[in-house]
């Protein structure tokens, strides 16, 4: 017995596919990948803000360009459950945000803090993101 879907050749035609959501929707941004990235954030700016922690870095001119932007959450965030929910609201706030208010050839890394940043109202989460790039991109330091 044949089931309805398959083609009547025999052949396997792969289906078509909707593209996979991306992490970052402009092709300017890029995600951080790489430990030395995250480590030369580290060393450069950074802004606290109540719901996330963000560091800033303006790459060299040799480096490539865009926004590129890196999340993590340690364990003090909570289990796997809450880590993942605290990152994805990290990511969804720098697509929106980033796109608009990021500089390109900088480095940016968004650190989710302990049950606030799964938990705090949305708005409230870009508005921190929103301050915390103001700060950081304030030339009067």
């Amino acid at each position: 017995m044949t089931p309805p879907e398959a083609p009547e050749d025999g052949n396997n035609q792969p289906r078509v596919k909707p593209p996979a959501a991306s992490v970052c929707a402009p092709a300017t941004l890029r995600v951080l990948q790489n430990r030395s990235d995250f480590l030369k954030a580290a060393r450069a700016k950074r802004q606290g803000t109540a719901s996330m922690m963000v560091q800033a870095r303006k790459r060299g001119t040799d480096e490539i360009v865009g926004i590129r932007v890196g999340f993590t959450c340690s364990k003090k965030v909570g289990n796997a459950v809450a880590r993942n929910r605290a990152k994805r609201r990290l990511r969804e706030a720098a697509r929106t945000v980033l796109s608009t208010q990021g500089r390109d050839g900088w480095d940016y890394v968004l650190i989710g803090r302990a049950e606030v940043t799964a938990t705090r109202p949305y708005d409230a989460l870009l508005d921190d993101l929103r301050y915390a790039l103001r700060k950081l991109h304030d030339n009067r330091k």
